[in-house]
């Protein structure tokens, strides 16, 4: 019996949104969209009812960027359920481990039941394990009730994100609620870090969290006005204008390199004179060789900070990272020593300066892991040159000026060599945008821009299809 037809007697009891009858309007999407962006943002901000307020460690801090997660909030899972089971199922049915057609309709709703009950699976093993892992306070302060309060939040926001991430993928709303999710966690923690009226008292006096409004007020305050400008470029430990003149920098660099591509010359074997071309980006794999090199390294910094907070001294783990909490930043700690610390970005050219090696172990060890996971990601998502090759000839279409024999040898001097040096690229992005000090990290900036854009092309075809003014009747 195939995988896929185990799902079958589970399929009526899923949560499903139905498809479409219609052709929904631009109009309409935007609305849908728009919905579910609020929903999403409303869930960031009502806290967990029932956990106990803790300032400790959070092991999660350096994952939260790419799962769209808030912490202590009904947002705490993100959307972690849909894209583990989205990779695994993509993996499984890349490397034939589960037999699936998706041209059968049939194989396709399967796929996607199979897809949605591992999300449903993970979001359920997930909360359980938050809870059991004291992440709310010990279990035995907690009280059975509580914690079973808790992990029934954690599962209702869980299928909240699932179904709203399938209202848009049937075609309600404009793209998918991952990409829509991060590119917005991202842009709020930007927006957030610029004009934050949050103040901290930092020795020298009160000052203003949000870059801008700091600038304003030490400009406003202080009398020595050039030297109050000098300290909003170059403030420390807070988000500063330098920063924030990075992170536009890396969002120009980034949107430039997306109009990068090749294309090539097509036509239909059947339809003289009909032409066409097949466009082959510079970033072929868009995003996923970043996404998968930080949930990598996510996963890593998680188990070792787990390990250290448990037995810090124990030589192995010692080896594998060595944690230091930041001051003045309840939550989060920096790895300081192991690997932990050889795969994590130095903070400023100081640390370049002080420590080469660090710098140089990491510039490498990005470009190497960005590029291996490209070319891995074409091979399992089906889009190397093989599959390429196989879905023009269903479209009857060939290469000009080739023989229909020669598609794939033709196709394999661009993908490979694209999906390789276009991970090399995004990786080396990052680490600029990391050297740098870009808000929100390089591997953040890289998601929000790439996801942008992908939005941006989206609405430029709805535009074409639906006149001059882009939207429909």
């Amino acid at each position: 019996m195939r995988f896929l037809h185990l799902v079958r007697p589970v399929m009526v009891v899923l949560p499903e949104v139905a498809q479409p009858d219609r052709k929904i309007p631009f109009r309409e999407k935007l609305l849908w969209t728009t919905i579910t962006l609020f929903i999403f943002l409303v869930c960031c901000q009502i806290p967990l009812y029932g956990i106990q307020t803790s300032k400790s460690s959070d092991p999660f801090y350096w994952m939260r960027v790419i799962l769209a997660s808030n912490r202590g909030t009904l947002m705490e899972l993100g959307i972690s359920p849909i894209v583990t089971s989205g990779l695994v199922m993509q993996l499984a049915a890349g490397s034939r481990l589960i037999e699936v057609n998706q041209q059968v309709k049939e194989d396709r709703a399967l796929f996607s039941g199979a897809q949605k009950l591992f999300g449903i699976l993970i979001t359920i093993g997930e909360a359980v394990a938050y809870v059991v892992s004291g992440m709310y306070g010990d279990l035995g302060t907690l009280g059975a009730g509580n914690a079973l309060l808790i992990v029934l939040q954690l599962i209702f926001a869980g299928l909240i994100v699932i179904i709203l991430d399938e209202l848009l993928q049937k075609g309600y709303g404009l793209g998918s609620g991952i990409s829509l999710f991060i590119a917005t966690n991202i842009c709020e923690n930007i927006i957030w870090k610029a004009f934050s009226p949050t103040t901290i008292n930092t020795g020298k006096g009160t000052e203003f969290e949000g870059a801008i409004i700091a600038l304003f007020h030490l400009l406003i305050t202080r009398n020595n006005k050039w030297s109050a400008f000098v300290e909003a470029l170059y403030r420390q430990n807070l988000p500063n204008i330098t920063n924030l003149v990075a992170t536009a920098l890396i969002f120009v660099v980034v949107i430039y390199f997306q109009g990068w591509r090749v294309d090539l010359p097509v036509k239909y074997a059947k339809y003289r004179g009909q032409q066409g071309s097949y466009p082959i980006k510079l970033f072929y794999t868009s995003n996923m060789p970043i996404i998968l090199q930080t949930a990598l390294v996510s996963n890593l910094y998680f188990m070792s900070q787990l390990l250290y907070n448990r037995a810090p001294t124990n030589i192995l783990v010692r080896l594998l990272g060595k944690w230091q909490d930041v001051e003045g930043s309840a939550g989060s700690s920096i790895p300081v020593g192991g690997i932990a610390y050889y795969i994590s970005p130095p903070h400023s050219f100081a640390e370049i300066i002080y420590d080469p090696f660090h710098a140089v172990f990491y510039l490498v060890f990005i470009l190497t892991s960005c590029a291996l996971f490209s070319k891995t990601w074409i091979e399992v998502s089906g889009s190397s040159a093989r599959d390429v090759a196989k879905q023009l000839r269903e479209q009857q279409m060939m290469m000009k000026g080739q023989r229909d024999t020669a598609l794939v040898s033709v196709l394999n001097r661009y993908i490979p060599v694209a999906a390789a040096f276009g991970g090399m690229c995004i990786g080396a992005l990052t680490v600029i945008a990391d050297f740098l000090g870009a808000i929100g990290t390089g591997t953040g900036i890289l998601l929000a821009v790439t996801i942008i854009y992908q939005y941006y092309e989206m609405f430029a075809k709805e535009q074409q299809e639906n006149g001059a003014l882009g939207f429909g009747q």
